[in-house]
């Protein structure tokens, strides 16, 4: 792509202020919500880093903080259903709270598979934060603890979000026109 291309295809969705200003609303429900447990965040790679990064700075409680990679897209603006893992947890999970930080909640299918992975590591609970739900796109009934926003069914990218790897370091969300 070259750099004179780079934005000209963009249609800002949210701003990078609008972002943050309700990330910092998620942060601070999820403090109020998680005093005096054992929280663990588990950031889901690679499209949700940006969105965890923020998000656990407003959070103002011990927390630790680990990664799972799992892919559904490629380089395709529509997710193939197929899952591939791409890197698992370092921690235990047993006996924790578990908040799952995702970036968009799509057709649902990712999610419900990160719900049984997790399950199996006997958590005492595991609940969902993401930034973007997509609410007409969703095959399964997904209960989404701590949500963003609501969009339409269009492919997003910036804020760590991507089109064929491109676009992650935009400070906002967009569309592709």
């Amino acid at each position: 792509m070259k750099p004179k291309e780079y934005k000209e295809n963009l249609k800002v969705l949210l701003s990078e202020e609008m972002l943050q200003r309700r990330i910092q609303e998620l942060g601070a429900k999820i403090t109020q919500d998680y005093k005096g447990k054992k929280l663990v965040i588990v950031c889901i790679l690679k499209g949700a880093f940006m969105f965890c990064a923020d998000l656990i700075r407003h959070i103002d409680l011990p927390l630790s903080c680990d990664f799972f990679g799992v892919a559904s897209y490629g380089d395709s603006t529509k997710s193939s259903g197929i899952l591939q893992t791409t890197l698992d947890v370092s921690s235990s999970l047993e006996g924790k709270d578990v908040l799952i930080v995702e970036d968009v909640v799509d057709t649902g299918l990712t999610i419900e598979y990160l719900q049984r992975y997790f399950s199996s590591k006997n958590p005492k609970s595991i609940k969902l934060c993401s930034l973007l739900l997509k609410p007409k796109s969703l095959k399964q009934k997904i209960q989404v603890d701590y949500c963003g926003f609501e969009i339409g069914d269009e492919f997003v990218v910036g804020y760590g979000m991507d089109a064929a790897q491109h676009y992650r370091n935009l400070k906002y969300l967009a569309v592709l026109t």
